[in-house]
């Protein structure tokens, strides 16, 4: 359940639109072969994990098995990339929202995404954390929910005789190897069970087992939701007709205006748990990063309870905000794409490193980790990896500067 509610959220009602848009039906392979490389980026955070059980992730990975360089550049690939999630988190709600109430295509949007991340960086600010509880809840509606979309369109996917399946490629390659770059992000969250050695028996049992079989459900849930949603409507409707809100779209097709609303409040109560999630991850990130003075010190200070890093929470609301700006979410989707999968290359990196007498699995799975991240990274729009690239540069550039 932890695995689930850390995975399943913007990625199923948001980026399956953008996937499908680019490669029709072919998304359902983009996201078989984007779970396969999940499940071996997974085994290797586990097995890191398992040998350095400290938060942080693959920004401490970095610095205790390569080169504080690469540590470094890690944790800066994972703010970039999560805050392109938060944004895109934002503007799928805001989406789903205005659908439901009729008002999508008045010049909302924006203003909507905004005002969310406004009222949540105001939660994390006053202290709250997401429990197990809220956590369970979350995922238990969207499960529900998408469980409700699969059987409304099922009955129309049947009457279509996967007409609209066929045909399968609509395109070159190219648009399938994007297609799994934006996928591979609908996967990331898998992390969170890596990082979870201490609070289970027999980690180094438990935690590749509840990984293996939390990507395998993501994925047949994945698939089943675009499987049953294209040939039910066509990748026309789901992947062009609203990308922000593709489900809703897709149900409301079949002609299930009360389906639609059932789906949106699913979608809704997932993205903001999203939301808020990395509101609270990003912001302790920082903290940790301004600490080690990889980000300027006064990010490292604490409200006056010592429980909450205000400036840091604020630094991060505010850099959301200004990706929702953007107001596209294809554009914010592969922004994180390049970003995240340039950070699980250097975790895949780190595990190669391992020594022998600490390693859980083959060394070759670490180095098919490693190219197929870096190989994925430059199928995205070749304008967002070369923003992405400048970006590392900078920060690189900032990371030799404050060390005089």
């Amino acid at each position: 359940m932890m695995g689930l509610g850390s995975i399943v959220g913007t990625g199923v009602f948001v980026s399956i639109g953008i996937a499908a848009g680019i490669a029709g039906p072919a998304v359902i392979l983009a996201m078989a072969i984007a779970a396969l490389i999940a499940t071996c980026n997974g085994l290797n955070s586990a097995q890191l994990a398992a040998n350095h059980a400290v938060s942080g992730g693959t920004y401490e990975y970095g610095y205790k098995y390569l080169t504080p360089s690469l540590g470094f550049t890690a944790g800066w690939m994972f703010l970039l990339a999560k805050t392109a999630s938060a944004a895109t988190a934002a503007l799928g709600f805001a989406s789903y929202l205005l659908n439901a109430t009729g008002l999508y295509g008045r010049g909302f949007l924006i203003p909507t995404a905004l005002a969310a991340v406004v009222i949540f960086t105001l939660i994390v600010l006053g202290g709250i954390r997401r429990s197990n509880v809220t956590n369970i809840a979350i995922v238990s509606v969207t499960l529900l929910s998408l469980t409700f979309f699969i059987f409304a369109c099922l009955p129309s996917a049947i009457a279509n005789r996967a007409e609209n399946l066929t045909p399968f490629f609509i395109g070159s390659p190219a648009t399938v190897l994007e297609a799994t770059a934006l996928m591979f992000v609908a996967y990331t969250g898998y992390g969170r069970i890596a990082t979870m050695g201490e609070e289970a028996r027999e980690p180094r049992k438990t935690i590749p087992k509840a990984m293996i079989v939390t990507l395998v459900l993501t994925m047949l849930l994945y698939i089943a939701v675009a499987g049953v949603g294209i040939a039910a409507v066509g990748s026309n409707v789901l992947g062009t007709t609203n990308q922000s809100a593709p489900l809703e779209a897709a149900i409301r097709d079949v002609g299930s205006a009360g389906g639609a609303v059932v789906l949106s409040i699913g979608a809704m109560t997932a993205m903001l748990g999203v939301l808020l999630n990395l509101i609270l991850g990003l912001s302790r990130v920082l903290l940790a990063m301004g600490r080690r003075r990889d980000a300027p010190r006064v990010l490292a200070r604490l409200n006056p309870q010592g429980t909450t890093p205000n400036l840091a929470v604020l630094v991060v609301g505010i850099a959301i905000a200004l990706l929702v700006l953007v107001g596209n979410v294809k554009t914010t989707w592969s922004f994180s794409a390049f970003n995240v999968l340039i950070y699980y290359a250097i975790t895949n990196l780190a595990a190669w490193q391992l020594p022998n007498h600490q390693r859980l699995y083959p060394k070759w799975l670490a180095i098919l980790g490693l190219v197929s991240c870096l190989f994925l990274a430059f199928w995205v729009d070749p304008q967002i990896w070369q923003i992405g690239l400048g970006l590392i540069l900078a920060g690189l550039i900032w990371h030799k500067i404050r060390q005089f």
